[in-house]
């Protein structure tokens, strides 16, 4: 697991587990963690880093409800789990099934943890909208498309965009159960004028990025998009996410087009 500070309230963590991203937003004597690492032994240790940075954490947000953004919980097992009003309803949709697909990777992966997954109490945040963290205020945007649900988290006075399973170096968009192509590309272009504005922007999958390469990697993305729409398979990759493990991904979006 990796730290880094990118801003003076703004620690971002990256999971060994296909880097996933973890970020702590302070504002004044309070903070929250936006999404989670994976492993035992980072969340474990999660506590003590936000102690040692002196972020008193009050509470944990979610960009959207896959299982491996949703761990927060087993590191502070005491803070209430705020998320956007899309999020909400898809846990209330899906109860147990965060659960259920962790269990699944720790069978895979051959991993022990201490406790299981539970996520009593999820409060609903209104997207769009405004979120309180000490005296300052985070933006919630709507991002769905990736899945049916999402949330990005825009904290203005640290210049920083969290955005959920978006804008990724080493990930093409991917359309999961519930996603839609028409509604990746509108989350695309409602983020473009907040990149503008961004320092740093915080990937879900991948290392945080200046402004200037995110707006590339959303140019890219754009641009596979409206490929994969057009020509299906032969759509191009964005040449740097073009391994084995991201053709199986253009081959999955690609079915699930079709389906």
């Amino acid at each position: 697991m990796r730290a880094v500070s990118v801003h003076e309230d703004v620690i971002v963590i990256a999971s060994r587990f296909q880097q996933t991203s973890c970020t702590l937003v302070r504002g004044g004597s309070e903070a929250f963690v936006i999404d989670s690492p994976v492993y035992p032994d980072e969340l474990e240790i999660l506590p003590a880093l936000a102690e040692q940075a002196r972020f008193e954490i009050s509470g944990l947000l979610v960009t959207h409800a896959d299982w491996d953004h949703l761990l927060g919980r087993l590191a502070f097992p005491e803070a209430a789990i705020g998320c956007g009003e899309t999020t909400a309803a898809r846990l209330a949709a899906e109860p147990g099934a965060a659960a259920r697909e962790l269990r699944a990777f720790d069978e895979e992966q051959y991993v022990e943890r201490p406790a299981p997954l539970s996520l009593p109490g999820v409060q609903a945040l209104p997207v769009p909208g405004y979120c309180a963290v000490g005296d300052q205020e985070l933006e919630l945007h709507p991002a769905d498309g990736h899945t049916a649900d999402g949330t990005v988290f825009w904290a203005p006075w640290a210049r920083v965009l969290i955005c959920g399973d978006y804008l990724s170096p080493v990930e093409l968009p991917m359309l999961s159960e519930g996603g839609s192509l028409d509604g990746y590309l509108a989350t695309l272009r409602r983020l473009a004028p907040i990149v503008s504005q961004a320092d740093t922007v915080v990937p879900g999958h991948g290392a945080p990025l200046d402004a200037a390469r995110a707006a590339a990697i959303l140019r890219e993305d754009v641009a596979y998009l409206e490929a994969l729409r057009a020509e299906g398979a032969a759509a191009p990759l964005p040449l740097a996410r073009r391994t084995a493990t991201q053709r199986r991904l253009h081959a999955a979006n690609v079915a699930r087009l079709a389906g």
